[in-house]
């Protein structure tokens, strides 16, 4: 049992503190996923707080045929997808707030990060809806290939295309701004 499947179960055995300990641990990554399907940050914090809801008072069971996490996300997202279907639309992702500066770079070398990452961030919101969210979940959240499909309701076959093209996609849009990756 995963650290997240521990504390969701000290919660069901009475220890109200334990939801805390939850939404601490998986709120920023959870709001980052969600902003890929809702493209507004305040609507992505709903959502997981609404996530969080959801665990709180409808107390799901978990079944442990993935990790915590996994099933944290495969709910976070079936919510995202209602709130889409109600909306009755998909929208582009902005994925400004997905990463951190180191405080030891100088100045000079945060800010040159900084622009690099507009960029890359700027040619990941012109991607597809899947594409956004396949590149979010894999290489921001560090979901395995497996995970994620379980995630995206999709197999893993489709998850490695899907990367597959996702990457393609994101190279020509980073060539576009005159970038250039190896690992793309």
């Amino acid at each position: 049992m995963d650290n997240g499947a521990n504390i969701y179960s000290r919660y069901l055995s009475g220890d109200d503190s334990a939801m805390g300990e939850l939404v601490r641990e998986y709120m920023d990554g959870l709001t980052v996923f969600l902003n890929s399907f809702t493209n507004n940050l305040s609507e992505a914090e709903e959502l997981m707080e609404e996530t969080f809801f959801r665990l709180a008072y409808k107390k799901p069971r978990y079944n442990g045929k993935s990790s915590f996490k996994t099933w944290l996300y495969s709910i976070a997202r079936n919510l995202a997808i209602d709130s889409l279907r109600k909306r009755k639309g998909f929208t582009t992702v902005s994925v400004e707030e997905c990463t951190d500066l180191s405080d030891s770079m100088d100045v000079e070398e945060q800010y040159i990060t900084e622009e690099r990452k507009i960029i890359i961030h700027r040619a990941i919101s012109k991607l597809r809806d899947e594409y956004r969210q396949v590149v979010c979940l894999i290489y921001l959240e560090g979901f395995s290939n497996a995970e994620t499909a379980i995630i995206m309701k999709k197999s893993n076959r489709q998850i490695t295309n899907l990367l597959y093209q996702a990457k393609r996609a994101l190279k020509v849009e980073l060539e576009k701004e005159g970038i250039t990756y190896a690992g793309l």
